[in-house]
């Protein structure tokens, strides 16, 4: 059995940049933001949880605030953190937040092509992932990966395997496992019969 562990990001920190170029300030705020200090100090209480313990390989997405949160993981376990961009969060297709529309998450929600600008859809952010992590099956069967991602790009995923209601619960196989409300470093256990997934399990802090 192989077990993969999605873990969203710890805390960031709020920055703020005086510069005018709107397409650096969006990549700064959601791409540079680094882990605040509370953000840190709650990755590493979470990397002490046994549950943790044994961990054989760690991915991250290739924002900062994950790498943050996964060099504590890596670090307890002596092991590096790999990164590569296919984690990375659903691409908004915007140049500053305030061309986002309010209804644009619901609406991805509701429509898996739906997309803005040159941002990614529901489906082509779940098809990134979900490749991915059928890669890393094959890769590193019976072994235990902890991936750190982002809470969007994670339900996306999540919505491959489960019945997810907008705002509510979450349900494997009938049965509720989460309640929707994302905390950082939310973490999922998901337990593979090869490629198969058999069980998902919610990891409480």
């Amino acid at each position: 059995m192989t077990t993969i562990y999605l873990m969203r990001h710890s805390e960031p920190f709020k920055v703020h940049r005086g510069i005018e170029d709107i397409h650096e300030e969006l990549l700064f705020s959601n791409i540079k933001n680094p882990l605040s200090v509370d953000g840190e100090k709650l990755a590493e209480k979470i990397s002490n949880n046994s549950e943790f313990d044994n961990i054989d390989v760690v991915w991250s997405s290739n924002y900062v605030r994950t790498m943050s949160t996964a060099k504590w993981f890596a670090y307890k376990n002596n092991l590096k953190v790999n990164v590569t961009d296919r984690l990375g969060e659903r691409i908004h297709g915007i140049n500053s937040w305030d061309e986002l529309p309010s209804d644009f998450e619901r609406r991805q929600f509701e429509d898996e092509n739906y997309k803005i600008g040159n941002g990614e859809s529901r489906k082509e952010t779940t098809d990134r992932i979900y490749l991915f992590i059928n890669e890393l099956l094959g890769e590193y069967k019976d072994k235990r990966i902890l991936i750190v991602g982002h809470s969007t790009s994670f339900m996306f995923l999540l919505m491959k395997w489960c019945d997810v209601e907008y705002d509510g619960d979450y349900k494997f196989t009938n049965k509720v496992f989460f309640d929707g409300k994302w905390n950082y470093c939310e973490t999922f256990k998901l337990e593979f019969d090869n490629k198969k997934l058999i069980n998902i399990e919610n990891i409480s802090q």
